[in-house]
């Protein structure tokens, strides 16, 4: 995984950040932030398209929410264990938000259905990542 190598690559010390925790959330928030995208634009190509305003409206704020999160967890410089948490605690409550409202989706597009799936995964990443850190 490109983030593993990355946090290995890194010229200072990272401090007692489990790496590997920090790599698999920041992947899953990319992971997350590219299906929600891309799940929002499949909500939009529905003839329902009225129906799931507010699954395309969850789907972008978590998108936009998991690309912010991945992105400050990729900076490790000045690093702020308080700004950390913040962006773990928002991207877990989108994720959660998001995953809720494309599972009530799910038996009809299967687009929400894996969705859904990504958002709990992003979800569970940055809570684990969040207990890490005590």
């Amino acid at each position: 995984m490109a983030h593993t190598k990355m946090l290995e690559a890194y010229p200072k010390d990272l401090g007692g950040i489990d790496k590997e925790k920090l790599a698999e959330c920041i992947a899953a928030c990319f992971e997350c932030a590219q299906v929600c995208t891309a799940c929002a634009d499949a909500c939009l190509s529905e003839d329902m398209v009225a129906e799931l305003a507010k699954c395309i409206r969850t789907n972008l704020d978590c998108a936009d929410i998991c690309v912010a999160t991945g992105n400050a967890l990729s900076r490790h410089t000045g690093y702020d264990a308080n700004v950390t948490r913040a962006f773990l605690e928002a991207c877990a409550t989108a994720c959660k938000a998001c995953g809720d409202e494309c599972e009530s989706h799910a038996d009809m597009h299967e687009h929400c259905r894996i969705c859904a799936e990504a958002c709990r995964r992003c979800e569970q990443a940055c809570r684990d990542l969040l207990s890490s850190l005590g």
